[in-house]
């Protein structure tokens, strides 16, 4: 059988090391296990971005975040940049979303162009080149200047309400929030209650919910090859999660920080202010930790038990027989590591994903159950994707390599370096390290061996040795003796930045073609003589005659 359909599911901020088939001692995720056992789990994937929006917008449309311009959260991806639901469709499969995408639109591009958010062709460039089946990014969140606006969550709050939960933001009060005896809403956005239980059935938060809408659309399909986006909201904050999974991890399932006294008096100044933020400072206590760790653990144990409602269903409907499963994030968590919180710098608790992939083909025997210690990046998706459709894959506009050479044991992978770049101009930061808008942006170049972090506005390096030091508590970019090493990795750097991006309306084939096209469509330069030329390319300017419409002498 022949993968025919793609389901790629994303979860939003797993972290890659928080599955017990990447080695958690105490978190169990059978069916993530399961999974892999079916296909090929990767141990070095990495995203292109530490933060949400950038780190999506790479992987639909297989760019890097400098190629493709949406360098932070809400930041529109220019109209005119393609993306894997473009590419999809020109190989004959429909591409869709049930779930998150943390697309911004152009809005000023479109109506530049006249294109009309209600057209087909709109929707898609509003949509990040989806079809939407129920797109929902969650995060209903308000304050002095009014709320959040985040895109889909009609169909969700209209779910919920239905359902009997009143009040002007069930998401908040009931999908995000505890409630004590007293009805007193207990915000999920304050870390101290995480240990509570959602004020919600189980069945009717968000995870659950999305399961049952993938499902739906999937059921609904018997046509054209699909690519289901089927985009989770969690594990993302806030931390809290409905009964009975709120209460099955505890302070004894926290695993140690990884960080120390040393690294954080040693750290970069740059390392130093994130740090210092308030989320890095408030996971640096053990009592936020200790409260946030168990939910969170909690709810990836939810999404596991999702996974398995998914899997056991695809099974039953004969659907995994022609379907290809894709299982990745688009970045960690520190939870307390290294001193902070969130993501938004290049550790890997924050920057390499877990990444499975099932490819039910018989092509894909000789790999199932397999790791795969490649170096891949997130952008390799989009190509993989427009490879099963049986599509050309564009190499000029797509700067990932497809997969499935790694997927069947075909080939040896080639690449040496993989590059994550973080833009924090809009971040107070910025500010307090001093930046302008644009020295406020930094850059991970890492091999197999070392990682680099590049810092604008006239830093020092950072250089970690992931082999001597896997836990990276060691700067050693100021090493007198890793000189050499970190002129390597900038190398490595720099040569990524001379990458030819932007030519992305003419193929290598056509650029090559055209090094002799001209020459055989006429144009003759640089000829003193005819006889100085092949005579075949001036055919048609020898033996001409024409009347002679000059003056004589």
């Amino acid at each position: 059988m022949k993968a025919r359909n793609i389901l790629f599911v994303m979860f939003d901020q797993l972290r890659w090391d928080y599955l017990s088939c990447y080695g958690h001692p105490h978190l169990e995720t059978p069916h993530m296990d399961r999974l892999a056992a079916m296909g090929v789990r990767f141990s070095r994937a990495y995203v292109q971005a530490p933060l949400c929006g950038p780190s999506r917008m790479s992987t639909y449309t297989g760019r890097y975040v400098q190629s493709h311009g949406a360098s932070w959260n809400a930041t529109p991806l220019k109209v005119g940049e393609m993306t894997m639901g473009d590419h999809l469709r020109r190989a004959g499969m429909d591409c869709w979303l049930v779930g998150k995408t943390h697309m911004a639109a152009d809005a000023e591009g479109m109506a530049r162009l006249g294109l009309e958010p209600d057209s087909l062709i709109g929707a898609r460039v509003a949509e990040c080149g989806f079809d939407v089946f129920e797109r929902e990014d969650g995060m209903r969140a308000v304050g002095p200047d009014g709320p959040l606006s985040e895109p889909g969550g009609t169909a969700y709050d209209a779910y919920l309400r239905a359902r009997g939960y009143d009040g002007d933001n069930p998401w908040h009060d009931h999908a995000n929030s505890g409630v004590d005896a007293q009805g007193n809403v207990l915000s999920g956005w304050f870390m101290r209650h995480a240990p509570e239980a959602a004020n919600i059935e189980e069945a009717d938060s968000e995870t659950p919910y999305l399961t049952r809408r993938g499902m739906a659309f999937i059921a609904s399909r018997n046509d054209t090859p699909w690519l289901c986006h089927l985009s989770y909201i969690k594990p993302h904050w806030p931390y809290i999660v409905p009964a009975p999974y709120n209460t099955m991890y505890g302070p004894e399932h926290v695993l140690a920080p990884v960080r120390s006294d040393a690294e954080y008096a040693a750290a970069h100044p740059v390392l130093k202010a994130f740090m210092t933020t308030p989320v890095g400072q408030a996971f640096s206590r053990d009592d936020v930790r200790q409260a946030v760790i168990p939910a969170y653990m909690g709810l990836i144990k939810q999404c596991d038990d999702q996974l398995g409602v998914l899997l056991d269903w695809l099974e039953g409907t004969g659907r995994m027989q022609d379907t290809m499963i894709v299982l990745t994030s688009d970045h960690g968590d520190f939870l307390g590591d290294h001193w902070m919180g969130e993501k938004t710098f290049f550790h890997d608790a924050a920057v390499k994903v877990p990444l499975i992939i099932y490819d039910p083909s018989e092509a894909a025997d000789v790999t199932r159950g397999t790791v795969c210690d490649a170096l891949v990046e997130a952008i390799d998706l989009a190509p993989t994707f427009v490879d099963v459709a049986g599509g050309e894959v564009p190499e000029h506009i797509l700067e990932g390599h497809s997969l499935l050479p790694l997927l069947r044991g075909e080939a040896t992978w080639t690449r040496d370096r993989v590059i994550c770049e973080y833009d924090f101009s809009a971040t107070p930061l910025a500010e307090k390290l001093g930046l302008s808008v644009r020295d406020a942006v930094m850059f991970m170049v890492a091999d197999t061996r070392w990682k680099l972090i590049h810092v604008e506005g006239g830093f020092p390096p950072i250089l970690f040795d992931l082999q001597n030091d896997p836990d990276e508590l060691i700067d050693l970019g100021a090493d007198p003796q890793h000189a050499q090493v970190v002129a390597a990795m900038y190398d490595k750097l720099f040569r990524w930045t001379r990458r030819v991006s932007q030519r992305t309306t003419r193929t290598e084939a056509e650029l090559v073609d055209l090094r002799h096209s001209l020459r055989r469509r006429g144009v003759v330069l640089g000829v003193f003589d005819e006889t100085e030329t092949a005579q075949d390319l001036i055919v048609a300017y020898r033996g001409r005659t024409a009347p002679i419409r000059r003056p004589q002498d």
